[in-house]
């Protein structure tokens, strides 16, 4: 039986009761994303200013739905709330408009920035910016991994097994994120599978399809991708990244970093390090990052459709699950899975740090990258402030001579 106010709240149709223009969704989306520097926490709050404490357009209630209800689709979030958003307030249209101006921006100013810095022979001070960027990356994920785990711990509840299943599934995802390579989301998989299956009450269930089964479909599929072309095997990468990553978007830095450094060779380490940190400080969704591991593999038709790839789910997901939102928010089966997969996708983002910090090759970046653990871990300021403390760092060494 629903709770009082939950019972006599609207659930989600097709068409919000507030309509609004889609040059207005066009404009305001669109300044959210040239705005939006900081990732999910700064885009969910642009977008709570605009449609609930400015403009009245979707209650309070409404908003906080659409934030749980994204929280449990993979892929970006903050990006899925901005499409919903729109959705809401003009239909699938708006959905479109506002979704596509939420993320033009951000793509043009990362596709631009890739230009020059995966360049083949780029200036000293833009080599020396990227090194200095990307060795704050490391710690970057170790304070994202922090800064998520309450709330999912808090979601394991207070039975001991649920908490000690938790941390083996924490434990699985940052191992992983070391040796699985490009079978990581068979990982994530198998983890939101046996956690959904440990919650199912009927003995008739432990005969369907298990997660070794899921993971061995994947992993097929990934084996497949390896042969399928430099596009073939972006789209896959990518993919992954839209339609099968949960926890968040930092998740795509573990999803993303064998592939592109180790499988294909589209990038070195210090490259990829530097398409994390350009995918944090320009405006826009973290996953951006995807479009300069498309530049990196394809040049700009790559980028394109890199970025095309890993947000078209985003677009799916809102569009045609959007009327049985609070329905799926409400699924236990939807809050098992990802009590499984969530634990283990922090998993991997912490445990990327190790492979990441490996690559930096230089001694002054570790003096950085301890810069960078105190700013974010200690004194827990920005991201984008460190990000932009180390590239400032780098070019004064590159510019001193101290690049080697």
């Amino acid at each position: 039986m629903p709770a009082p106010d939950d019972a006599q709240r609207e659930p989600p149709t097709a068409h919000a009761t507030t309509s609004v223009s889609l040059a207005v969704i066009a404009r305001q989306w669109g300044r959210i994303g040239i705005s939006g520097f900081g990732g999910p926490p700064a885009h969910i709050a642009l977008l709570r200013r605009l449609c609930v404490q400015q403009h009245s357009w979707l209650s309070e209630a409404e908003f906080e739905d659409g934030i749980a209800a994204t929280s449990l689709l993979p892929g970006p979030a903050s990006t899925q709330l901005a499409i919903f958003c729109a959705w809401r307030l003009a239909g699938p249209m708006g959905a479109i408009v506002g979704g596509a101006c939420f993320i033009l921006p951000g793509l043009i100013v990362i596709l631009a920035l890739s230009v020059l810095f995966l360049a083949h022979s780029p200036p000293d001070w833009v080599h020396g910016a990227a090194a200095g960027a990307g060795a704050a990356v490391p710690i970057v994920a170790v304070a994202a991994a922090i800064g998520l785990a309450p709330a999912s711990w808090g979601r394991a509840g207070d039975a001991r097994s649920a908490r000690v299943r938790w941390a083996c599934y924490a434990l699985a995802g940052a191992v992983a994120a070391n040796v699985a390579g490009e079978f990581l989301v068979a990982v994530l998989l198998a983890c939101g599978l046996l956690e959904w299956f440990v919650g199912r009450r009927r003995e008739k269930s432990a005969s369907a399809a298990g997660p070794g089964q899921r993971s061995a479909l994947l992993a097929g599929l990934a084996g497949k991708a390896v042969t399928a072309g430099v596009i073939g095997s972006l789209a896959w990468v990518a993919l992954k990244v839209g339609a099968l990553s949960f926890g968040g978007g930092f998740v795509i830095i573990p999803l993303m970093q064998h592939d592109a450094v180790h499988t294909y060779h589209w990038m070195t380490t210090p490259q990829f390090l530097s398409a994390v940190a350009l995918g944090q400080v320009t405006p826009g969704p973290v996953v951006l990052t995807v479009a300069v591991v498309g530049y990196a593999a394809a040049g700009l038709v790559g980028g394109i459709i890199g970025a095309a790839i890993a947000f078209a789910p985003s677009f799916i997901f809102v569009l045609a699950g959007g009327p049985h939102f609070d329905k799926f928010r409400r699924s236990t089966d939807a809050q098992a899975f990802l009590s499984g997969a969530g634990p283990a996708a922090i998993g991997a983002i912490a445990g990327a740090a190790v492979t990441l910090g490996l690559g930096l090759t230089q001694l002054w970046q570790v003096g950085v990258l301890a810069a960078a653990a105190l700013w974010l871990v200690v004194l827990r300021r920005g991201v984008v402030s460190a990000l932009l403390g180390a590239a400032a760092i780098g070019v004064i060494v590159a510019l001193a001579g101290g690049l080697s």
